[in-house]
């Protein structure tokens, strides 16, 4: 029989891995579970695993990792010749294009998140206008990655069954 799996982390890259530590400890209040440090490809189990990954000549690169107060990981990585990608939220390319907090003061995180160099996308919207006050908004933080925050949990907000 199957069963629900648990979430355990999910991996950014981001352009500045000192940045983005500070932004997340200050903006979301994750807890910084390891400083950034760098990874070299060489032969030592993390050089390994990695070069399973991502192939030979990688050389190296900066890893932090934080975790939420439901303790999910996050893993921020920046790699040496990082690229801005000319388009961030090109949503009907398959692939993670956002990810989802849940924070009952949405407009002070926004607020947060445009203070620290991002960007509201759209305005705070209802999911079932006078009915229930489940409301969500995108965001993205300051190095492109989209964030949407949603006043209720996941499963509250949709179990309505339906729009």
């Amino acid at each position: 029989m199957t069963y629900p799996r648990t979430f355990s982390h999910i991996g950014l890259s981001v352009p500045d891995v000192d940045e983005a530590v500070e932004f997340y400890r200050e903006v979301m209040g994750w807890y910084v579970i390891m400083e950034p440090s760098e990874v070299m490809e060489d032969d030592s189990a993390i050089g390994i695993m990695c070069t399973d990954v991502f192939g030979k000549g990688w050389e190296k690169f900066r890893i932090a990792h934080l975790s939420t107060g439901d303790r999910i990981g996050v893993e921020l990585f920046e790699f040496p010749q990082n690229e801005d990608p000319e388009n961030n939220f090109e949503y009907w390319k398959t692939g993670i294009f956002h990810y989802c907090v849940q924070d009952p003061d949405i407009e002070g995180l926004v607020e947060k998140i445009k203070a620290y160099g991002g960007k509201q996308r759209m305005p705070i919207r209802e999911y079932y206008p006078g009915e229930k006050p489940y409301r969500m908004v995108y965001c993205e933080d300051p190095f492109g990655n989209l964030v949407e925050i949603y006043s209720h949990s996941y499963e509250l907000t949709y179990s309505e069954g339906a729009y």
